[in-house]
């Protein structure tokens, strides 16, 4: 690369017009591609197509009808939803929540299908009808009935009766979910508004999973307005005091621009979307992106400085750094495209799109960026002993007191990654946005007051057509819904067996000693078939029974808890049915709910590979650029010790890692690896060209590249620091885990590698 790395300059400076205008026709030709980039709102983009829970989910919601919905809150300041007032309100936003684009069903206190005898007849009727005529005593009544029913207690009404819910079940085409997901918010907040200005004594939440789906949506497009212009705003002023140019700070502001242009339009070319994860790519590619230009531009300002003219200062410039630039940001690309094992398509996309702009930053800072500086007014005071004292007295300190600061380096590393265990993987997915966020601050509400977000759907299969009237199977699925009620965790549980025992107590004449499993198959079967053909269109029991009868489905919903409870409760689900299931053939856990508890544990175990397979590539890297075995091995050492220290850390303060810091690893090896490349370049350019010695080689080291990390790295912690102002818990907690080992990463690369090297050179 030598002789490359003589004649870039020259080249640079000859076609400069060429190349600028080239350039930004090449970014302008990339970036067209942003036409294709749309936000996915739906949960399900978590989640590959070969991913085994989702496949489940795919087969149980084929079988049964689709569980997503909108949940309307209803809470009365007087505290009871039995008055005539409330009901009645109840009553009005059922009927127009029917209304909502792509509905299929709606759900409340007020059109359940109550049934009861008159004489020799069943009478199916809905519980609540003509509200406002009707007498106390009829209300005492129906909150009687409402909140000692099992299918409505703490699924559609609280226990003491002071919070109600509507729930309309959203059937959406899936065409088209950009637009779908936010035509039934926007109908669902109007009618919520409608409804508040009907009734201003009852308060109004909206939650439920079309609700989730959109939150995903909006918290990515508020990063992408609060976060990106903030990052913007940030970068330009840090490079602005840091570098006290105004034509250099604007260069690299502008090689920014274009690198995020030219990675987010070939993405959206390939045909990546915007998610919660991936959009905050653009906050990431121009904090990394910076890189390049601070250490082009540092060593540009020190030539200047030095007495040469601005065009040798560039040549030179370029000769000192285009091997370590272009290692950065290969090392860097490397450890972003590790991401594509991530078991989560977003991170794959993610680490895709920075992967595009890092190369592109690569590109534009030593072409375009030296290009543009050559054209620019560029104003530099010579200086005769233009000396980083600061820098100078560091790598004096650190040669003086290397063996201090080894031992001292080495019990803190070790300190820190004993630390390492304490971190749980664990995830509350619901707690992925923050309570700025509304839809997380009415989910807490529900939680808390009326029923569990989080759902378990079984499909408890008999193994023959008309099996689920076998008395014998109707009897276990009892037995298996009665144990999830008496699990600590369990809200409800919605079951067809709470029918048939109604159904058959119904048919004696509402005697109570009669709420049980009819005893014959026949009868069972005609009580339900009685009960279906009495049921108005819309209610029907499609989304509890499949089509052949042979299978049933039981949806338990649980209050708010971490995925390792989640899995745990599944766990003793299936231990239970091991045990006492001789009827029930078949019955896994199904759901949102189970496959995010499920994702974060697949992502470790597919990451893991990811970061070992980019360690090696990045170690291949090194020493066959460094012409060194030797420095390419102890280059993995200040590599993989951040990352390890920061979880330490992590461990420390939080011991929680969830789906988003399971990539960290990958993330921040390519990043980390910067510092090192550059370090070591340095080290080996003075031992090879100017012979010094290995204390000789750190000093020069220190003098001519020290500044420039310790910029990067401030430059770096600030964009990441910003990152970790989203609303959205996945990109925060990203954000500051990588602040961490940022941070982490430059200690180890000022104050252990440099006394390591000193050792090595000294054992050989």
């Amino acid at each position: 690369m030598s002789e490359l790395e003589s004649k870039l300059g020259p080249w640079v400076i000859k076609y400069r017009w060429l190349i600028i205008v080239f350039s930004l026709l090449l970014v302008f030709a990339a970036a067209s591609g942003g036409r294709f980039l749309v936000f996915k709102a739906d949960y399900r983009v978590f989640f590959s197509e070969d991913n085994p829970q989702l496949q489940a989910f795919d087969k149980l919601e084929k079988t049964y009808t689709r569980n997503d919905n909108v949940l309307f809150i209803l809470s009365p300041k007087d505290g009871n939803v039995f008055t005539r007032e409330t009901l009645k309100v109840v009553e009005t936003l059922t009927e127009k929540a029917w209304q909502i684009p792509y509905s299929i069903r709606v759900d409340s206190v007020s059109n359940f299908q109550h049934t009861y005898s008159e004489g020799d007849d069943l009478i199916v009727a809905d519980l609540v009808s003509e509200a406002d005529k009707l007498s106390n005593a009829e209300l005492e009544k129906i909150k009687n009935i409402a909140t000692n029913e099992p299918l409505l207690k703490q699924r559609l009404v609280s226990p003491t009766g002071h919070v109600t819910s509507v729930s309309a079940t959203i059937q959406l085409p899936r065409l088209d979910e950009t637009k779908e997901v936010p035509e039934v918010v926007e109908f669902a907040r109007k009618l919520a508004a409608e409804i508040r200005l009907l009734a201003p004594d009852v308060e109004v939440r909206l939650s439920g999973m079309v609700l989730m789906n959109n939150a995903f949506a909006e918290s990515a497009q508020g990063d992408m307005k609060s976060l990106v212009p903030l990052s913007f705003a940030v970068m330009f002023l840090m490079l602005l005091l840091l570098l006290k140019s105004f034509s250099t700070t604007f260069g690299t502001i502008l090689v920014i621009f274009l690198s995020i242009l030219t990675g987010m339009g070939l993405g959206g070319y390939i045909g990546f979307p915007l998610t919660g994860p991936s959009v905050s790519s653009t906050t990431i590619i121009l904090t990394v992106a910076i890189a390049n230009s601070v250490h082009i531009l540092t060593t540009f300002i020190h030539e200047m400085r030095s007495g040469k003219d601005k065009n040798s200062a560039i040549s030179e410039t370029l000769r000192i750094n285009l091997q370590p630039v272009f290692l950065a940001s290969a090392t860097t690309m490397v450890g972003f495209l590790t991401m594509n094992f991530s078991e989560v398509p977003p991170f794959q996309h993610l680490g895709n799109f920075v992967a595009i702009g890092v190369i592109a930053s690569f590109f534009l800072s030593v072409s375009f960026l030296p290009a543009l500086i050559s054209v620019l007014p560029v104003r530099v005071k010579v200086q005769k002993d233009d000396q980083d004292k600061m820098m100078i007295k560091l790598g004096d300190f650190v040669v003086k007191k290397k063996k201090q600061l080894m031992w001292g380096m080495g019990a803190l590393i070790i300190t820190l990654v004993a630390f390492l265990p304490k971190n749980q993987l664990n995830d509350v997915f619901v707690h992925y946005f923050d309570e700025t966020i509304q839809f997380r601050v009415d989910s807490d509400y529900v939680d808390k007051n009326l029923t569990g977000l989080y759902v378990i759907d079984y499909s408890l299969e008999s193994g023959e057509e008309g099996g689920i009237n076998e008395p014998g199977y109707l009897k276990e699925v009892e037995k298996f819904a009665n144990w999830y009620r008496e699990q600590p965790e369990t809200r409800h549980v919605n079951v067809l067996t709470d029918i048939i025992k109604r159904l058959n107590k119904n048919m004696h004449s509402d005697n109570k000693s009669w709420y049980k499993i009819p005893d014959e198959r026949n009868l069972s079967a005609q009580y339900l078939l009685m009960y279906e053909m009495s049921l108005p269109y819309g209610l029907d029991l499609n989304n509890q029974l499949d089509v052949s009868k042979s299978a049933l489905r039981m949806t338990v919903s649980i209050k708010t808890v971490s995925s390792n409870e989640i899995i745990e409760i599944e766990k003793r689900a299936q231990r239970w049915l091991e045990k006492n299931a001789n009827y029930i053939k078949m019955a896994t856990g199904s759901g949102p709910t189970i496959m995010f508890a499920n994702i974060g544990q697949r992502n470790i175990s597919s990451m893991l590979l990811g970061t070992t397979l980019a360690l090696i590539v990045i170690s291949g890297i090194l020493i066959f650029a460094f012409r060194s075995i030797k420095i390419g091995l102890v280059s993995i050492i200040p590599n993989l010790v951040p990352a390890a220290m920061g979880f330490g850390v992590w461990g420390l303060f939080v011991g929680e890692v969830g789906l988003a810091l399971s990539i960290v690893t990958s993330m921040t090896l390519g990043i980390v690896v910067d510092d090192t490349v550059h370090f070591l370049s340095k080290y080996l350019r003075a031992k090879r060209e100017h012979g010094y010695s290995a204390p000789e080689a750190v000093r020069y080291a220190f003098k001519h590249v020290g500044r420039a990390l310790l910029t990067t790295s401030v430059v770096l912690v600030a964009g990441f620091l910003v990152l970790a102002q989203s609303h959205f818990e996945l990109n925060a907690g990203m954000g500051m885990l990588t602040s961490i080992i940022i941070v982490l990463a430059l200690m180890a690369d000022f104050f252990f590698l440099p006394p390591l090297l000193m050792k090595l050179e000294k054992k050989s």
